[in-house]
This record gives C-alpha cells, sequence and structure tokens, in this order.
C-alpha cells in the first residue's frame, strides 16, 4: 500500500511538472547556453583547457575557479577575452530506445555538450589564465575552447491552449531522438534534439508540435500488440486498426535554439504528458 501511494504522489508531481506553463517572453540564458547541440560539423578543437589552479590534486574545475588554456598573446588572446567552453560527449549504455534512434544519431553528428563560459583575467605568450564566470556542468582538461559568440534567443509566441485535435501541418516531419543528457522522458522545460536541421529547412525560433502513433511499437514503451482497438477481456473494435489510420495524440511543442546541418536543438515550452524518446515532431 505504501509503495501503491508512494507511486501515486510521484505521478502527481511528474503530471504537475509537465503542465508548467512558459510565463517568460524568451528562453533563459542558461536554456540558451547550457542546451548543446548535435552536429555533422565539430567545432575547432586546437584550442582547450590545459588544467587549472590547483592541479596537482583537483581533476575538476567550476564557476568562480581559475584554468589555463593554451592561447596567450602571441595569438591575440587580451584580457577580458571570453570564450565558450563545450565537450564531445556520447551515451555510454548504447541501449537504443526506439527502432531507428542509433541510425539517427549517427546521421544527426556528434553531441557536444556545452559546459561553461571564461573570461581572461591574465595573459602569458601562448598561454591565458581565464576566471570561469558560468558553468553548466564542471570542466575538465581537454575541453573544446572557441572564442564567445552571442546566441541567438528567440521570443516565445503568444501564450495559446495546445490544440490536441491539430491537423498535421504538411510540414517536415522528424522524431525526438535523444535528450540533454540523453534520458528517455522528457517535458516541459527540458531539451531535446531533433532529426530535423538547416539542411530540412528547420531554423532558430521554429517551433515544433510533439505527437504520438497509437501502437506503433517502435518504442521501448510497452503496448501489447493490438492495444489500440483491442484489449483481451476488455472489448475490442469489430475490426482491427492500424497505427498510421487512427487519430494521432498531441502530446506537446517545443521552440528550435540552434540548428546544424542535420539536427535541431530543442526547448520543449510546453506538454501535457511525459514525451518519450521515438516521439515525433512536425513543423507548425
Amino acid at each position: 500500500m505504501f509503495l501503491r501511494v508512494s507511486y501515486l504522489v510521484l505521478s502527481m508531481a511528474l503530471t504537475s511538472a509537465l503542465y508548467a506553463q512558459q510565463t517568460a517572453t524568451a528562453p533563459r540564458e542558461h536554456d540558451v547556453y547550457c542546451a548543446g547541440m548535435v552536429t555533422t560539423e565539430p567545432p575547432p578543437s586546437d584550442t582547450y583547457v590545459i588544467s587549472g589552479v590547483e592541479s596537482s590534486v583537483r581533476i575538476l574545475f567550476n564557476q568562480g575557479d581559475l584554468v589555463f588554456i593554451n592561447r596567450g598573446a602571441s595569438q591575440g588572446v587580451q584580457v577580458g577575452s571570453e570564450f565558450l567552453v563545450s565537450r564531445p560527449v556520447k551515451e555510454r549504455l548504447q541501449t537504443p530506445w526506439f527502432v531507428w534512434q542509433r541510425d539517427l544519431m549517427r546521421a544527426m553528428g556528434t553531441t557536444y555538450a556545452d559546459i561553461g563560459r571564461l573570461r581572461v583575467v591574465n595573459v602569458q605568450t601562448d598561454t591565458s589564465t581565464a576566471e570561469i564566470v558560468y558553468s553548466c556542468d564542471h570542466l575538465q582538461r581537454g575541453d573544446i575552447v572557441q572564442p564567445f559568440v552571442a546566441r541567438p534567443a528567440p521570443s516565445y509566441k503568444p501564450a495559446t491552449k495546445l490544440d490536441i485535435f491539430a491537423r498535421p501541418s504538411g510540414k517536415e516531419q522528424a522524431m525526438v531522438v535523444t535528450t540533454r543528457g540523453f534520458g528517455q522522458v522528457a517535458g516541459a522545460g527540458r531539451v531535446v534534439y531533433v532529426n530535423l536541421g538547416s539542411l530540412q529547412g528547420a531554423r532558430v525560433g521554429d517551433y515544433y508540435r510533439v505527437f504520438r502513433y497509437q501502437g506503433d511499437r517502435h518504442s521501448t514503451v510497452y503496448q501489447p500488440r493490438g492495444q489500440e482497438y483491442s484489449v483481451w477481456g476488455m472489448g475490442s473494435a469489430p475490426a482491427s486498426w492500424k497505427w498510421m489510420d487512427l487519430p494521432r495524440e498531441i502530446l506537446g511543442e517545443g521552440m528550435v535554439l540552434s540548428v546544424s546541418p542535420n539536427a535541431s536543438t530543442v526547448l520543449l515550452t510546453g506538454s501535457l504528458r511525459e514525451i518519450y524518446v521515438g516521439d515525433y515532431v512536425e513543423i507548425e
């Protein structure tokens, strides 16, 4: 009984979180600069973090710490110069959640996590010391350093009630392939990666509608075969129905924060229930 009640409380809390509405007019700094991306165009890796203060006893560096980078006055670095830090990351478990996940990830490219931002406080000939002024995660040796370029922060569209009966837009469709941190489930406020990029017409500021077909059996989320029209002992429709012939279930929507050739980084701005990797999206 205790476990049953605990599960109910957890489910109610999760549902409440998923129904969270966006009250700001634009994404937060954390949303824009910590979202990461998947790309087939890797950033230059010739500038990097060497180590940091107390490097003899420390392997991780956080906001407020000083780190050393392999560029100095000879390479044009000046006191006050700012840099963004990123790191290539990959799913360690390598367990696919839906049928085409591995193939889609390969086509999208390499995942790069945003780690933080540096500001140079001292310059030597071929090295510089920089303060970590903003961090999404801990920094470590070898992290990639790039000159800071401001990222666009598109405005949210006016708040409206999600149309759960929205007809297909007729525009490009794709799938939620993975999430920031390689999770399997997401809701409002979370970042997901979608296999639509600039080559497919995706643009920063676009809105994607997220939806699901009943009974498609593409996902690890368990569904007995035929459950979309029949449940043993609990009734069935007189005829069988295929998943693509039934009304789709609208789950939520999200806004594109950045695009690469074959992928989009999407901030989910609203969701009615859990969104799983393997769910579908379309440009609104």
